[in-house]
């Protein structure tokens, strides 16, 4: 079916769950085809609850919630939006206790769970709208070895939960 559809090169394709049904390996070459056929410029829509598929394969996105629009735009601006200034560390601290104690008087501080090769203190601080990276990220280097930095980044899988959930 896939191959039929295509075949004439269209410029404007329409799939529904395009990925359904197909096992990893065959569900990469229909993935590797699309993009190709993006390449060469056509334009897809895609009709899909794979919010994986919209994270790899899209550059635009419109929610649709029972028949409503909820949000559209760019993946990266709407990723963008949803973001909350929060940061994944790992940390080997020099002071585990003292370092915890002012964490906890500056900022919202939880455990973050990402796999690591080291044993790390594995926190999610989530900085002021004021406060940057840089600063947290010297700070941290002055308290201990910084193993793991990384900015959370929601998943457009997050972003349909917390936005259907909310209307």
């Amino acid at each position: 079916q896939f191959v039929i559809t295509v075949l004439h090169q269209p410029k404007l394709l329409i799939f529904d769950e395009p990925f359904s049904g197909f096992d990893p390996v065959n569900a990469d070459l229909i993935k590797n085809e699309i993009l190709q056929l993006r390449e060469d410029g056509a334009t897809i829509l895609f009709s899909t609850h794979r919010m994986e598929s919209v994270e790899e394969l899209c550059d635009f996105m419109a929610l649709i919630h029972k028949s409503n629009k909820l949000l559209d735009g760019k993946v990266d601006d709407i990723k963008r939006e949803y973001k909350s200034n929060t940061f994944e560390v790992g940390i080997h601290p020099r002071e585990e206790a003292v370092l915890l104690q002012e964490l906890n008087q500056n900022f919202k501080v939880g455990k973050a769970h990402f796999k690591s090769i080291t044993d790390d203190l594995k926190l999610s601080i989530q900085l002021k709208p004021e406060e940057s990276a840089n600063d947290l990220l010297h700070y941290l280097i002055s308290r201990g070895t910084v193993n793991h930095f990384v900015e959370v980044i929601p998943s457009v899988n997050d972003i349909f939960i917390k936005t259907v959930t909310k209307n």
